[in-house]
């Protein structure tokens, strides 16, 4: 019997966090989180069709239509995890950069060496399309183990109209194969490229050359650029991001990772999200909360660089909506691990278990302009991980080391 041709009844769950009825910003109680206990969850077609009393549905659950996924230990389930900021697609290590950095070398000493996001590019154009899948795939398969089963997922070492194409192309195959759902977005404008002189002449040409190519083979309908001093200039920015919206693309920001600015164009422009925001202060969360900007945080880009978390406690107390992702990179992130990271985020910034849950769900849903997914309810995409505890607590408790036992997508365990 065909799953996708019949109602899958799935439990039953000692305990489901549905992660819906939340506020969209702000703080998040724990008393706020919607826990359901003996729960099952009925599936059609890759959607939850009904999340109740599991006793109820099964009695309903009487012809041949039905195929029933018995949960027979104690088991927590929540909505997937969506990492809504990575950069997976890439070639080669940066274990050397990593060994410096400790070491106390600075940012420029490692790219005079050779190493420094320069490092990746030369290897990913450098890899054969085909090296990439395979590469991109097996990050995939990581994540899906560890209950991710969406993944935004940015090109951005390639730096030219041909190498882009080639990552975004990778990133497209791997997506049509793999259970993992992948969420493409064009980084063209991750930094000027070598060969290229003037950022703004290097611009206009991913504008005209790249960005057209893109929307046309449907690789991308994402956008995004990174605003910081040793990159694209604000003014740079704001220019870059109206063409690309007006080709019909969604924008995102790299912001305040190291000095603010980005955040005030990711207001201006419209952006859906800004992400890192490290540096960011009041006046920059009253920008993006009046923009209706998400604030998604990095934590891993901290851990790995050995700097300070982005303010998520005062973001949310100044009413943002807070993602949280990985930044999962071959550089500054390359733990790529969303619960272990959120849960040393939440603890670091007190973040209560509703906040951080949320980060990693519904709010990270809303980062990637997602309305079908990140909450287990009816209609909703049937995106789910199942945990080993009869007590959703223990899963930050034990700070991202308890993993989910069981993962389903668009309800078919993966």
């Amino acid at each position: 019997m065909k799953e996708e041709n019949t109602h899958i009844l799935i439990g039953p769950f000692s305990q489901v966090l549905t992660m819906a009825e939340l506020p969209e910003t702000g703080p998040i109680a724990d008393e706020q989180l919607q826990v359901l206990e003996n729960v099952g969850v009925l599936v059609y077609e890759g959607r939850i069709m009904q999340v109740g009393n599991y006793d109820k549905l099964l009695q309903h659950a009487t012809d041949s239509n039905y195929i029933f996924h018995k949960i027979d230990q104690p088991m927590v389930l929540l909505p997937g995890l969506i990492d809504a900021h990575t950069h997976i697609c890439f070639a080669g290590s940066r274990a050397n950069d990593y060994a410096m950095r400790v070491a106390g070398k600075s940012y420029l000493e490692i790219a005079r060496s050779g190493g420094g996001i320069l490092d990746s590019v030369r290897k990913t154009r450098e890899a054969t399309l085909v090296e990439l899948v395979d590469l991109l795939k097996k990050r995939c398969d990581r994540h899906l183990s560890e209950g991710v089963t969406t993944c935004e997922v940015k090109s951005g070492y390639g730096l030219t109209t041909e190498e882009e194409l080639k990552m975004l192309e990778a990133i497209q195959l791997v997506n049509k194969h793999h259970a993992l759902e992948l969420i493409p977005t064009c980084l063209a404008a991750h930094m000027r490229p070598p060969e290229h002189t003037d950022s703004r002449l290097y611009l206009q040409e991913v504008v005209t050359q790249l960005l057209p190519q893109v929307k046309e083979q449907g690789l991308a309908n994402r956008v995004d650029i990174f605003i910081e001093e040793t990159a694209f200039s604000e003014e740079e920015s704001l220019e870059y991001l109206a063409a690309a919206k007006e080709l019909g693309f969604e924008i995102t920001v790299h912001a305040d990772q190291f000095s603010t600015g980005g955040s005030r164009i990711a207001a201006e422009a419209g952006a859906v999200s800004a992400d890192h925001l490290e540096a960011s202060g009041e006046e920059e969360f009253a920008l993006m909360r009046e923009a209706g900007v998400v604030a998604t945080v990095l934590p891993g880009a901290s851990l790995g660089l050995g700097m300070h978390y982005a303010p998520a406690r005062r973001m949310l107390d100044g009413g943002l909506c807070v993602a949280i992702a990985t930044d999962w990179n071959p550089g500054s992130a390359p733990m790529g691990d969303l619960l272990l990271q959120a849960a040393l985020l939440g603890a670091s910034e007190k973040l209560t278990i509703a906040e951080t849950l949320a980060g990693i769900t519904v709010r990270a849903a809303k980062a990637l302009n997602l309305t079908d997914r990140g909450i287990v309810a009816k209609g909703m995409q049937a995106d789910l991980i199942a945990f080993p505890t009869d007590n959703y607590k223990e899963i930050f408790y034990q700070q991202g080391k308890l993993k989910p036992m069981q993962v389903w997508k668009r309800g078919r365990e993966v």
